[in-house]
């Protein structure tokens, strides 16, 4: 018999992705099954975005593209680093990648060495901890709570440093859990990393136009960060562009230089198509996909106000992303239908067998009181959905 490794054994599966393939296999088989977990806009890709896809492939680019990207879409990146956040990098800081997610597995790869702890204020993006485990990292969790809008505060940044602290992983806007840090915010974490100057901080920004409180605040901004933290941004979310797979860093050039290497022995270029379409997207106004985030921003108001109406689910408002994070504890112990529900896990499996909708297990993302629910869809599929799950818990 084959002998897998212990590393991909020792791996968990993405719940997002796992319980995407579920619902479509429910769905194969004829259930109506309303899908509220994965992470992706139901938002087609702007035209003008595929406009600039078919014109590169009436241009013929189909070799191997640079490693770390084409040199005008690094200028696309630059301008967009400077228009959006005012931050000023240079193509030797630039690398794109397949998807931000390569970029994050990049970035763990060539920093980590085996017993390096990682930092995650709890929720985090479901694959950080896995991708740092991977890299023989140890996450170190740090719970936050729903009253502090799931904010990692610095005191408790303080307190999970240890000499072996090597990075800080975050997301803002959060998945799963929609929280912003303002800069105000930022800049206490800041203040506590100053008397810790080998931590490198990565800073995940993929959701960063999606933001309901206008301005979005970057913890490279400040000065004395800069040199210390990795910027990872795409075009995924925004611009409604998941399956075209474009991710990128804005770092400090030998963390730059050093993910070019890793990717050049593990995937080279990414796609030459969508590379020339993110130049378009990114060399636009953001006010361009406006809309998405204006259609967000009312959906999220409804889905609040329906979850706020069943009894057990506790929320806060999430200031960006598609995402609610509800604390839904108030089950825990609970029978439902003969069945016992110990854990978040065991409410959103409940869900998707009870109301045919599906969530994600807020486990996954290192708060198991909670379950993620995104709202990128409808909002006739919204208001479907939470009518079933109240009738299913009521």
């Amino acid at each position: 018999m084959t002998q897998l490794s212990d590393r991909v054994l020792n791996m968990a599966t993405s719940a997002t992705l796992a319980m995407a393939a579920k619902t479509r296999e429910l769905k194969a088989e004829g259930k109506d099954i309303i899908g509220l977990s994965l992470g992706e806009p139901d938002f087609n890709t702007p035209d003008y975005i595929k406009e600039a896809a078919i014109q590169a492939i009436n241009d013929n680019y189909n070799s191997y593209s640079p490693v770390d990207g084409y040199v005008d879409l690094k200028d696309a990146i630059i301008t967009k680093f400077k228009r959006d956040n005012h931050l000023t990098y240079t193509h030797a800081q630039i690398v794109v990648s397949t998807g931000a997610k390569q970029s994050l597995a990049n970035i763990a790869a060539v920093l980590l060495n085996k017993g390096d702890e990682v930092i995650l204020p709890c929720p985090y993006w479901v694959s950080y901890s896995d991708i740092v485990k991977l890299n023989e990292g140890v996450p170190v969790e740090v719970k936050t709570s729903i009253e502090n809008d799931f904010k990692l505060t610095p005191k408790q940044l303080e307190a999970a440093i240890t000499p072996k602290t090597k990075m800080i992983w975050y997301s803002s806007p959060c998945n799963p859990s929609g929280s912003v840090y303002s800069e105000s915010e930022l800049r206490a974490l800041a203040d506590v990393l100053q008397n810790h100057p080998d931590i490198i901080v990565v800073s995940d920004e993929i959701y960063e136009h999606i933001n309901f409180i206008g301005g979005h605040a970057s913890m490279a901004q400040f000065d004395d960060m800069f040199d210390r933290t990795v910027t990872v941004n795409g075009v995924s979310k925004a611009f409604a562009m998941t399956g075209w797979r474009i991710g990128y860093i804005g770092a400090p050039e030998k963390i730059a230089r050093a993910s070019t290497k890793m990717q050049g022995q593990i995937t080279s270029g990414a796609n030459c198509i969508a590379q020339r379409a993110v130049i378009t997207a990114l060399n636009e106004s953001p006010s361009r996909v406006q809309f998405m985030i204006d259609e967000f921003k009312v959906r999220r108001e409804l889905i609040l106000g329906l979850l706020n109406e069943i009894e057990g689910f506790k929320t806060n408002v999430p200031e960006g992303a598609f995402y609610v994070f509800p604390n839904i504890s108030f089950f825990f112990g609970k029978t439902l239908k003969g069945k016992k529900i110990e854990n978040a896990t065991d409410f959103s499996l409940y869900i998707l067998e009870h109301a045919n909708v599906a969530t994600v297990t807020g486990v996954a993302f290192g708060n198991p009181d909670c379950i993620r629910i995104s709202y990128a869809a409808s909002q006739e599929q919204i208001i479907e959905a939470i009518k079933r799950i109240k009738e299913a818990v009521s």
